[in-house]
């Protein structure tokens, strides 16, 4: 069986759900994949770890907004830095669980 054939056959693509706020709510929702076979509670769970670590990494950008907005205005590099890091990485990190559903799919596939 070639790669490609193990790739569509599991579809990790969400159906589309007409641009309304259920689009990101289920962009959150890993109903795909590795994640079909646990049951409806772990699923919430899942989804609400998901969610809340999303806003917990959002809030740390904002932090590290804060940081270089003071920074700047004081011409303190370190704090400036410091505001790099931080929102960098919380934005980095928020894109990852974001689309941990899509990795965990796509890892799902290649071993089948």
């Amino acid at each position: 069986m070639a790669l490609k054939d193990v790739i569509l056959a599991v579809d990790p693509t969400p159906k589309p759900s007409g641009g309304t706020v259920d689009g990101l709510v289920t962009g959150l929702a890993p109903d795909w994949g590795p994640f079909a076979s646990v049951g409806g509670t772990a699923r919430t769970v899942i989804q609400a770890i998901m969610a809340a670590v999303i806003l917990i990494l959002l809030g740390r950008a904002l932090i590290g907004v804060i940081h270089l907005k003071v920074g700047g205005s004081q011409h303190d590099t370190v704090q400036v830095k410091q505001g790099q890091k931080e929102l960098a990485g919380s934005l980095v990190a928020a894109f990852i669980v974001a689309s941990i559903g899509t990795l965990f799919t796509i890892v799902y596939g290649m071993g089948l």
